[in-house]
């Protein structure tokens, strides 16, 4: 893993968006301070994180979470947990998984083993056995 000269922080790159107040923006980031080690991987100048919440403390309030990192897709992550705590732990186990779902997606590009591993001649197998294989639905 290259290691990267102005790691990403929650700290560094959280906007709050509407419905909180800047007043909110210290807690927030102390809440989702676990995502630092995810984020690490990534430029601070080219990752950012806003979070907003919509109807704040009403039934059906709804917590937002985006992503923007340089040369990726946007991540989105909501949440409809009533508690405003709870909904912002639910956003920031989103954006966790599904920033390790792309990482694992990637990985294979840059690791000389896996590129380099013979794959399996389909083709070749099929002419030694050319018996048809009869699935479950249909046999």
């Amino acid at each position: 893993m290259s290691a990267v000269a102005n790691p990403a922080t929650v700290a560094e790159c959280l906007r709050v968006g509407a419905g909180f107040s800047q007043g909110d923006r210290n807690w927030i980031a102390e809440q989702f301070a676990t995502l630092d080690a995810r984020l690490a991987s990534f430029h601070a100048d080219a990752t950012e994180l806003e979070v907003s919440v919509k109807d704040r403390e009403a039934r059906g309030q709804k917590v937002t979470l985006e992503c923007w990192i340089a040369g990726r897709q946007k991540i989105v992550t909501t949440s409809a947990e009533e508690d405003l705590h709870a909904a912002l732990n639910d956003v920031r186990d989103d954006l966790r998984r599904r920033l390790n779902d792309a990482k694992t997606r990637q990985e294979p590009r840059h690791n000389k083993h896996l590129r380099d591993l013979p794959q399996p001649q389909m083709e070749a197998d099929e002419s030694e056995n050319p018996a048809p294989r009869a699935d479950a639905e249909t046999a």
